[in-house]
């Protein structure tokens, strides 16, 4: 198959040399390789992370990690703070596991107001928040730090929070924001293939966890993380990915995180400053992501037609999600995307803009 290079929220670009990482000879996931291979890329991932607390992996999508907080981490009442799709996941999620679970939501486009937080923590009737940080089915990025301040006032309420599609693209320092569960895919900012979870966890969310009742096996997070301790995983871990992963992780160090984070932005200036000029940004600006632009088609063009003449040039972007679809398209700017390739791509739909108003005229 010819490659289409992706620009999509996910799974994104991955390098050559971190592929080929993931076709080495099979290991023992027992043996002392494979012990050493854990405990290198935990040490790299605490990094990217900001953190000094355990960092688990989970051979499953970042969603298994969504449940395990619901599992692990919420004993009464969890407050689900929603801007989009995957907010109202971890809020389905809970439903589903059993929990009794609470709507904070904003419609599409809009980011989570803090004060709206503290008032409902305030009623002292939840013992856990979920928040998606960066939204990639709108290109919102919610105030982290701001709703972290507000989520600390309250000591017996733990902060978890997915950080899917802003890990590796955008700040994120769990530990200083006090975050008591700061998740993650890995086929986002990170760049590797799909397939891999990770997660950083707190002594509280741990304690919590210790006396969690109907919490399961895979996800018991309280045996993860001892296993974890002995530089091993619970349950057979994809050792292809974690080969990958020392591979990626030494990359994204090696550019340095400021840097990247900066590249990062400066694709999303690129991104929103054409989006403006074109059509119109559908989320509000001022929490705009740096890692996805999410275009309102305020020109009604033919989305699903415009992907496919991109696609039959070896480049894909991505459509609105849910409701969305045909009304909004996303471009991804994440991972190890550059902003040469980004302008690519904004030049190819340009050309296709052109030749859709030559053919309408």
């Amino acid at each position: 198959m010819s490659h289409v290079k992706l620009f999509i929220p996910g799974p994104t670009e991955v390098r050559p040399e971190v592929l080929a990482a993931m076709a080495q000879p099979v290991i023992s996931h027992r043996g002392s390789e494979a012990v050493a291979l854990q405990k290198e890329i935990a040490a790299a991932a605490a990094t990217i992370l900001g953190t000094k607390n355990p960092v688990l992996f989970s051979t499953s999508s970042a969603t298994g990690l969504m449940e395990a907080a619901i599992r692990n981490g919420v004993n009464e009442r969890v407050l689900s703070l929603v801007c989009g799709a995957f907010g109202k996941r971890w809020y389905t999620i809970a439903r589903d596991c059993g929990k009794e679970a609470e709507l904070l939501d904003v419609p599409w486009g809009r980011a989570i107001d803090p004060a709206r937080v503290d008032e409902a923590l305030r009623t002292g009737r939840f013992d856990s928040v979920t928040l998606v940080h960066n939204e990639s089915s709108t290109g919102v990025a919610n105030p982290l730090a701001a709703i972290a301040a507000v989520v600390n006032k309250y000591p017996g309420v733990l902060f978890l929070v997915d950080t899917v599609s802003s890990l590796g693209g955008m700040p994120i320092h769990a530990d200083a924001l006090g975050i008591d569960m700061c998740l993650a895919g890995v086929q986002k900012a990170l760049a590797l293939p799909p397939g891999l979870a990770l997660c950083s966890v707190s002594e509280r969310l741990l304690a919590r966890a210790r006396t969690a009742k109907g919490k399961g096996f895979y996800f018991d997070l309280t045996r993860i993380a001892e296993k974890a301790q002995q530089g091993q995983a619970l349950t057979t871990p994809s050792t292809p990915h974690m080969m990958a992963a020392r591979v990626q992780f030494a990359r994204i160090l090696e550019e340095g995180l400021e840097r990247r984070w900066e590249r990062h932005r400066r694709m999303a200036t690129m991104a929103r400053a054409w989006a403006k000029e074109r059509f119109a940004l559908f989320a509000d600006e001022a929490h705009a992501s740096d890692t996805l632009t999410c275009i309102a088609n305020t020109r009604g063009i033919d989305v699903a037609g415009l992907i496919a003449d991109l696609k039959a040039q070896g480049i894909l972007i991505g459509n609105g999600y849910g409701d969305l679809k045909g009304k909004a398209f996303r471009i991804a700017h994440m991972g190890e995307i550059t902003p040469d390739m980004l302008q690519d791509v904004l030049d190819r739909i340009d050309r296709h803009l052109a030749a859709a108003a030559g053919s309408a005229a």
